[in-house]
């Protein structure tokens, strides 16, 4: 959100900063901030690796067919739910005959992207897909995945035709770039839309958030009661704006992980 570094950021590149200084200057790469030469957005993605990796491996000892645990029914939510609104729904729905074997990609990522969405609810702490390289490297990865299912299923010359849904042969050369650019695109989509999103929310909250504090230290400085009676209205205000952050970050991993689910059954599919 802001442009200084969180103290976990300062923290990191604290220990590991001369390590990644060695490193891009042996591959010629010049930091935009020597200081700080492991940014923001590096931080918090490499903290939600190891938190989703983390919990899985919490889970994986705590899965249980008799006893199902808390924490084991909202993995089986995220998965699969009466509102069709999970990862195995969506792509069951979406992705064609061979769903199952997209899970594992689609899956990551989509849970990728909601601990990274979330994380920028928690003090100290910033979504780094709010900074437009992670979303597009999701994007990325998303991209080249559904292109690839559709080659490993049509093959190269026959996906490529498969683009043009069978016109005649004369057609292929005006449709089949049309068709080109528009799969390019997709990329551009989905980068913009989860980058803006999540961008704008964390920009007002953090606005919001400052506005609505700085009352409240200016009464700490006359007196402590003050302080506190100021603070109250801050205090409750944020919450709406969390529950924003919350539910705005919940649609854009939907958003995500269908936007692909689509993506690969329009690949796959016998015609177009």
């Amino acid at each position: 959100m802001g442009e200084h570094a969180s103290s976990i950021t300062q923290f990191v590149n604290h220990y590991l900063g001369g390590v990644a200084l060695a490193l891009l200057s042996a591959l010629h790469i010049r930091p935009n901030n020597p200081e700080l030469p492991i940014p923001e957005h590096v931080v918090m993605g490499l903290l939600v690796v190891v938190i989703g990796t983390a919990l899985a491996l919490w889970l994986r000892i705590r899965l249980s067919v008799q006893r199902p645990g808390a924490s084991q029914q909202i993995a089986e939510f995220l998965l699969t739910n009466p509102l069709s609104f999970g990862i195995n729904d969506i792509l069951e729905e979406n992705a064609g005959h061979h769903w199952q074997r997209y899970v594992p990609i689609i899956g990551s990522v989509s849970i990728f992207i909601l601990l990274s969405n979330l994380l920028g609810v928690f003090p100290f702490f910033t979504s780094p897909t709010a900074t437009v390289s992670v979303p597009l490297a999701c994007a990325i990865i998303t991209f080249l995945y559904f292109n690839w299912q559709g080659i490993r299923h049509h093959g190269p010359w026959g996906y490529l035709m498969s683009l043009t849904g069978g016109l005649d042969w004369w057609l292929v050369p005006l449709i089949l770039p049309v068709e080109i650019l528009s799969i390019c695109a997709r990329l551009l989509s989905l980068t913009v839309r989860l980058w803006a999103n999540i961008f704008a929310s964390d920009m007002i909250y953090g606005l919001f958030l400052g506005l609505l504090a700085s009352p409240a230290v200016w009464g700490w400085q006359k007196s402590p009661g003050l302080g506190v009676l100021l603070g109250i209205f801050p205090a409750l205000i944020p919450i709406a704006f969390i529950g924003l952050h919350i539910f705005v970050s919940i649609v854009q991993t939907y958003v995500f992980t269908i936007l692909p689910a689509v993506y690969i059954g329009l690949a796959t599919a016998e015609e177009h």
